[in-house]
């Protein structure tokens, strides 16, 4: 074996295994989007879920969800403010968002933006 074929084997050993260790280093901490190879963080419970309390909804849709963690950031960053109540869906890339008060729509958005994510429409309850 000719010590071209020796160094060509060697460096594709090396190769391989720095790519077996980076895999295995990123399917142990974590990796992703949103950390779906992580613990995911405590759902945020709205305590009044009385729907008659509620008399204003919108729907959001959002942009960038792609896992139930991206759904979950984006729903506790949304029942965090005062008097919402919502529920988002990363299937349709939606959050049906219910408020105590008219809705502030730059409010829910700031709130969408901060957990990462972006609205890209918003529609009021009868809007088509």
């Amino acid at each position: 074996m000719s010590a071209v074929n020796i160094a060509v084997i060697a460096l594709l050993a090396a190769l391989a295994a720095w790519a077996a260790w980076r895999t295995l280093r990123r399917a142990r901490r974590g990796g992703g989007c949103c950390g779906e190879h992580e613990q995911a963080e405590a759902r945020i419970a709205v305590a009044d879920r009385n729907r008659a309390h509620y008399p204003h909804e919108v729907r959001l849709r959002i942009g960038g969800m792609t896992c139930e963690n991206c759904a979950r950031k984006v729903e506790n960053a949304l029942n965090s403010l005062e008097g919402v109540w919502a529920r988002v869906r990363v299937d349709q890339g939606t959050a049906l968002v219910r408020c105590k008060q008219p809705p502030d729509e730059q409010a829910l958005r700031r709130a969408v933006g901060q957990a990462g994510y972006v609205v890209t429409g918003i529609q009021r309850k009868g809007e088509s």
